[in-house]
């Protein structure tokens, strides 16, 4: 995988993270009680946003990387990678919390898996940063 690809791949999770946090704040309410969920919207509500949250984070986070290894800051790929795997594990499984019966609500373990690969991501490009030498800025 190449920048380019990181660089769309980010673009679309942008794109799609704000057209998640839209859907939260005009639609998701009444599909949770229209699914019966009448009791504890409130906690699938905030589950959703926290997983925009992140995802529209790490994809300023997955361009940043992208840019600064273009520009031959460094090698960001494993921050990279992490950063898609952070998004899928811990945003994917926030949003299919949100929506699933509860006896889904397992998917909660996945989710620290994911915050993990997210502070993974950010300590590689600190490692990355600092093993740069200083002729290649």
């Amino acid at each position: 995988m190449n920048g380019r690809w990181f660089l769309v791949a980010a673009a679309i999770l942008a794109a799609s993270g704000v057209a998640l946090g839209a859907y939260a704040a005009h639609g998701l309410a009444d599909r949770l009680e229209s699914l019966g969920y009448v009791e504890d919207a409130s906690q699938r509500i905030a589950w959703f946003e926290t997983g925009v949250r992140y995802q529209l984070y790490h994809a300023l986070g997955l361009i940043l990387v992208t840019l600064l290894a273009a520009n031959g800051f460094g090698t960001f790929r494993f921050a990279s990678l992490a950063f898609l795997a952070g998004v899928v594990l811990f945003s994917g499984s926030l949003y299919a919390m949100s929506f699933a019966p509860d006896q889904w609500k397992k998917l909660g373990a996945i989710v620290p898996l994911g915050g993990l690969s997210f502070i993974l991501g950010w300590i590689a490009i600190a490692y990355a940063a600092w093993n740069t030498s200083e002729n290649q800025n």
